[in-house]
């Protein structure tokens, strides 16, 4: 039985809106973690559906949100951080057929949606990868790949949508919903449930006919952050190899995709 890798972030599900409803505690969280719950039930199901077994990370904040008791049985689900550069891509190995990513969204610096953000949203005012905007996808697609693992499904806002199409040709994606200013415009969660279990299940069909492949990896990787704090950037700069480009723009070249994953939670404290 081929294993599938699912992660699962919130502020791409549908609904989301705001910055307190990602917050434990804070109004309208519950809610969005029972979408978030729902469009995690949906995948699983599609993969489960193509004859997969599932492996879960629970990918936002605490990585605690999911009741893992909601989930169909037989998956197994990765809570909270181990700690490695994988991050939120935690568990990937070689022994994984495809990678999945839920709830996902467009990255710092970009208009598309208003919970625009590349890991931590007060952080930086944008993180760029080799010269584009980088969102979370951008690393973590690259972290599967390093494995040999290929990304063959996302959902999120329609910006995150876009990107990893062009990131990952041959990639199915689902739009939940757009941004537009302060505010998201959003599918039903019954349709975004109906679209999420039927895109995982064609994007296993196309990967099983040899229709998905992994990208060419580039040669070099340069990652460069735009800290909103000052002090954050002269920290950062001080990691072996890293270059302060002024007061807070730090830039770091790496040769491998695991020294760029680790050069980022180092120089991120992440």
């Amino acid at each position: 039985m081929k294993k599938v890798y699912i992660d699962v972030d919130l502020e791409g599900c549908a609904g989301v809106s705001s910055w307190p409803e990602t917050h434990y505690g804070e109004k309208g969280y519950d809610l969005a973690v029972r979408e978030m719950t729902q469009e995690a039930i949906a995948a699983c199901e599609g993969a489960m559906a193509s004859g997969c077994s599932v492996v879960l990370k629970d990918a936002h904040e605490d990585g605690m949100n999911i009741d893992p008791s909601q989930l169909p049985e037989g998956v197994e689900i990765i809570r909270s951080w181990d700690s490695s550069p994988e991050e939120m891509m935690a568990g990937i190995d070689e022994t994984f057929a495809a990678a999945i990513h839920i709830g996902y969204h467009s990255p710092a610096g970009s208009s598309e949606t208003p919970l625009d953000h590349t890991v931590e949203h007060d952080w930086y005012s944008w993180v760029k990868l080799n010269g584009d905007l980088a969102s979370e996808f951008s690393f973590n697609w690259l972290c599967g790949a390093s494995y040999g693992v290929p990304s063959v499904f996302l959902s999120g806002d329609a910006g995150i949508c876009r990107r990893a199409a062009a990131a990952c040709p041959g990639i199915v994606t689902y739009a939940t919903k757009k941004g537009r200013g302060s505010a998201t415009w959003s599918k039903h969660p019954a349709d975004v449930f109906v679209g999420i279990k039927q895109g995982v299940t064609d994007a296993l069909q196309k990967l099983a006919r040899g229709a998905i492949k992994l990208p060419d990896l580039p040669d070099t990787f340069t990652v460069e952050f735009c800290f909103s704090s000052a002090g954050r950037a002269r920290a950062a700069a001080f990691y072996p190899g890293a270059e302060a480009v002024d007061e807070r723009r730090v830039r770091y070249t790496a040769k491998s995709v695991q020294e760029l994953l680790v050069a980022k939670m180092f120089m991120t404290e992440i």
